[in-house]
Formats: structure tokens, sequence, C-alpha cells
């Protein structure tokens, strides 16, 4: 290939120089954009807002990187994944002269982008069962006109995958055409993304948003992956300032380390409720077939088709018409307990599942950056990073003994001491299991005990409301590891805070170690009936707790 691709760029796009915007603000003294010296109100979070931020913000674009596995110069961060099929078609399609391929039933905006750039298109179709003709897409893609060909894989709105084969033997056979693939649902398939394969192919363009696995779909933030030259091309019809502060801070945050756990249980639910809600729905009067899926959402043949839509609307709930395009709908996956008023819309009766008692915190200080996620109703759900062996295998403890999930990381300042790490996750911690708890119907309320060898510690636990903790123990030694002692008390102390619980802690023995664990399994122990449901009544003489 000669010059590319330059070679299929549109010539004004080549010719022309990009927009010469200052590359973002430094501790220079900035008297060369026009900006108001003064931050906006309120000025607390906003010191930075009154400066132009960088066309490609620089930790945005390294985070991703890290996250897609490719180099910054292979990547171009925008406004949601929709903003890379536009400026595509900017960059590379000449008005009434070239075409894009697409193969429909498909996502609607590759079509919108090339209406609004007076791009011609090329349709094959999948077929019946929503297959892709991949022949068909070769031979209709050897046209000089058509300069990228779209696949959206998994595909919305059917939800099934193409092989990485059959992508790749695309990219092979077309090497002058642009293959785009929206790879905007990858994340709930069992597909490897092909994000691996950018710049060594180097006609392969992946799209990946942020809008879906990472729950930012109101922050508008996506990237495009290709090689370099196609990102330099694509920079040029960026407009200068696309990523505003705030979005950049938002997404830093979400998509930080410490959160990548809670992303993880969150993904496996998604992919567990959509296996639930396709059992679910194949029960439903309704429904002729649900077709299989491997994104967030499942496409229904449907009947009966007026009294499903008068259903819905009973139970305020709203899906998807694609009657227009496919003659079918499409229902997305939400949470657990949204998923099961869905069902009963569907007039499905002996839904199996009622939903887990969740809870999630994000606490990011200065010091530490943490996430937590507990499941009190699913015990198997564990992930413990802190950075403190010891303290990690403790709160393992109290997890395992108290019968439910706990997902935990936190990136601390341990090259201090582990007090802020300790105490905070403690914090945080105390306030994901009071989220999970809810207003408390049903649940035991009190829970006591441990032995543990030579060592005996006492444990009450009342989930009251009211923070209160009592520690009675003095170790025999000043660390465990590199867990100082005196934050085990101190542990109990902040986890008490934020769930609103009397703990008392009552330890006596020869060793440390011994001591700690027999607490820490000791509250797990005492939490255990204390957590448990066995009824709907709130425990409390007051009506509340």
């Amino acid at each position: 290939m000669t010059n590319w691709p330059e070679s299929i760029a549109r010539k004004a796009i080549v010719a022309m120089s990009p927009y010469s915007a200052r590359g973002g603000a430094t501790d220079a003294l900035h008297l060369d954009a026009n900006e108001n010296p003064y931050a906006p109100p309120p000025v607390v979070g906003a010191s930075e807002y009154n400066r132009y931020p960088s066309q490609q913000p620089e930790k945005l674009v390294r985070r991703l990187s890290d996250i897609y596995g490719v180099q910054p110069d292979q990547i171009m961060v925008g406004r949601g994944a929709d903003e890379g099929i536009e400026c595509l078609l900017r960059a590379f399609c000449e008005t009434g002269v070239d075409n894009i391929l697409t193969c429909p039933p498909t996502f609607g905006y590759y079509k919108t982008c090339a209406d609004i750039q007076g791009a011609g298109i090329v349709e094959v179709s999948l077929s019946e069962t929503y297959e892709w003709d991949i022949p068909a897409v070769i031979e209709a893609g050897r046209h000089s006109s058509v300069k990228m060909v779209f696949l959206c894989s998994p595909n919305n709105p059917t939800g099934n995958s193409l092989t990485r084969a059959a992508i790749l033997q695309v990219c092979s056979e077309l090497p002058e055409t642009l293959i785009v693939v929206d790879e905007a649902y990858i994340e709930f398939s069992d597909q490897e993304s092909l994000s691996d394969q950018v710049g060594t192919v180097p006609n392969l363009v992946v799209l990946r948003t942020l809008s879906k696995a990472f729950a930012l779909a109101g922050v508008r933030g996506g990237a495009l992956l290709a090689d370099p030259k196609i990102i330099d091309l694509l920079l040029k019809v960026l407009p200068p300032y696309p990523i505003a502060r705030p979005v950049e801070t938002t997404i830093l945050n979400a998509l930080a380390p410490s959160a990548m756990s809670v992303h993880a249980q969150r993904l496996a639910e998604t992919i567990s409720e959509r296996a639930r809600m396709a059992e679910g729905l194949k029960r439903s009067a309704y429904v002729n077939k649900v077709f299989p899926s491997d994104a967030n959402f499942l496409l229904l043949d449907v009947k009966d088709e007026t009294a499903l839509l008068a259903q819905l609307r009973q139970f305020n709930v709203k899906i998807r018409d694609y009657r227009s395009t496919t003659g079918r709908m499409r229902i997305s996956i939400g949470s657990p307990k949204e998923n099961t008023v869905a069902l009963q819309a569907f007039g499905v009766v002996d839904i199996p599942k009622n939903a887990d008692r969740v809870g999630e915190m994000f606490r990011k200080t200065n010091e530490t950056d943490i996430s937590v996620r507990v499941n009190l109703d699913d015990p198997l759900q564990t992930h413990i990073e802190t950075g403190i062996g010891f303290y990690d295998h403790m709160l393992e403890q109290i997890s395992k003994h108290g019968g439910f999930g706990l997902t935990m990381s936190c990136e601390g300042d341990l090259h201090i001491d582990a007090h802020h790490t300790v105490e905070d996750t403690a914090l945080a911690f105390g306030s994901a299991l009071k989220s999970a708890l809810g207003d408390k119907a049903g649940i035991g309320r009190y829970g006591y005990v441990i032995p543990m060898d030579e060592t005996q510690a006492q444990v009450a636990i009342d989930l009251s409301g009211r923070p209160a903790a009592v520690f009675n123990g003095k170790f025999p030694t000043d660390h465990v590891g590199d867990f100082p002692v005196e934050m085990c008390p101190h542990f109990f102390e902040s986890l008490a805070q934020t769930l609103g619980a009397a703990i008392h802690v009552d330890v006596k023995g020869d060793n440390s170690h011994h001591m700690i664990e027999a607490c820490f399994k000791g509250v797990g122990r005492a939490l255990r009936p204390a957590l448990a449901v066995s009824g709907s009544d709130i425990p409390s003489t007051k009506g509340t707790l």
C-alpha cells in the first residue's frame, strides 16, 4: 500500500493543516487562549474549569490505552464511540462520491453519519437467522467507492458476534478499505477484542465505548483504536476541545484501578441476569423466540403486540421497538430487581431469583482510592486487594464467616504507613454493608461469638443504626506482618461508624496473629445471623432501624 491511509482519505483532509489550539494548560502563565483568569463559582472542584483542556487529555489517553492494550498514539478519545464514526466519515468519504458498507439490521448511526456526510450506503443484509455473508461483504467491498466496512460485533440489535477469523479475513481481502469493528458490547461477550491487532493490521479500526460495561452513558466517552497514521488524520477533523474537564475527571475516577474489580462483578452479574431473563422470557405468552445474545440485551420475536405493549405500559416498562427493521423488539438487561419487574410485565410467574442485597461504596481521598462491593446473598463473590497481605486475609475471614461476598480494592499511601488504608477501607466497607441492608426488613439484627487455639474472642453485634464500638484486649506484639495491631480496634470502630452498628469485642490470648484473626472471624460469625433474613418485619418496636 502506497501512502496508506492518505491514499484513501479525502484529498482536502490530507492537504489541510489542523486547527492550531493550545495543547492544554501547563504551569506557565497562560495568556495565549483568551481565557478568563478566574475559576467559576463554586470554586471547590472547579479550579481548572476556566482553562481549555487538551484535545486528547494525556492522563485519560494513557488510562484508556492501558485498559484497551494499545499504545497512546493508537487511540483517539471522543464523546462516545459515535464521535469516532463521525470523524471517520468526515475524514475519508467525499460527498456524493464514496460509500460505506453496512450489514443490516445493525446500529443505525452508521447510516445517519453517512447521510450527514453525503456518502452512499452499500448494504449486505444479514441472513434470516442474522448471520453475516462474509463472501458477499468482501465482493461488495471490492468496489472502489466503498471506503469503509462497518461490522458491529456483537451486533446491535441482534446480539450475535462475528468470529475473529472472519473479521481478519475481511481485513486481508480488502487491504485498501477501512474495516471498522464496533465493539461496543465486547465486554459482555466471550469473543476476544481485536484491539491486539491494531497497528499490526493497518486497515483495522476498532470502536470502544464507556457507555455500556463501564456505566458512563451520561458522561459521553469512547475511543477509536487504529494505526497512528489513521489517528493523525482523524485528529484533523476532531474538534479542538472535545473532552470537557469534568468528563475527564469522571472517567478517570470511574476507571481507576481500584474500581476494576467492581466493574468485573457487575459484568458477571449482567451476564448471569441475561441468562435468567432469556429463560424467563421463553415462558412468556407474548414471546415466540428469544435470540441468543453476546450483549447486554435480548432480541425478541413477540406476538400479540398490542396486548404486550399495554401490559408494559401498566408496569411502566419500556423496551425498544424494532418492528420496522426486524419485525422484533429488544429488551436491555437491567439490575436483578429491574429484571424481575420486567419479567412480571411479560406475564412470567414463578420467577426463581430474588434480587441479591448488594451495596457499593467508592471512596477517594488524597491518601486512598477505594472501591467496595458487598453481596449479602452470594458468598462466592470475594476478591480483596488492599496491599496489606495480613489485612486482606482478615477481611476474607469476615466475608467467609459472615456468609457474604466482598470485593474490595484499595490504592493507598502504604509508603507512609497502613493507617489510612485500614481506616478508610473500614469506613467504605461499613457504608457498603449499610447500603446492602436497605431498610433491614426481616434481618436477625443481633449476632455474637470464637475460640481459636489459646485465644478466645467474644463478639456481640447489634445492627441498630446507632454506631458504638467497644474493644477490650491487649496484644503482645505491635505488628503482625505489615499490619499494626493498634489498627485492629480502630478497624472495628470505623466499621461501626458507617455501618451504624454496636460492635463489642473482648479478646484474650498470647499470640497477636491468633487474637486478631479470632476478632475478625468472630465479627464475621456475629454478622452471619444478624444479616440473615427470616421474615419481612423490621426487628424493632420502633418500626425502623
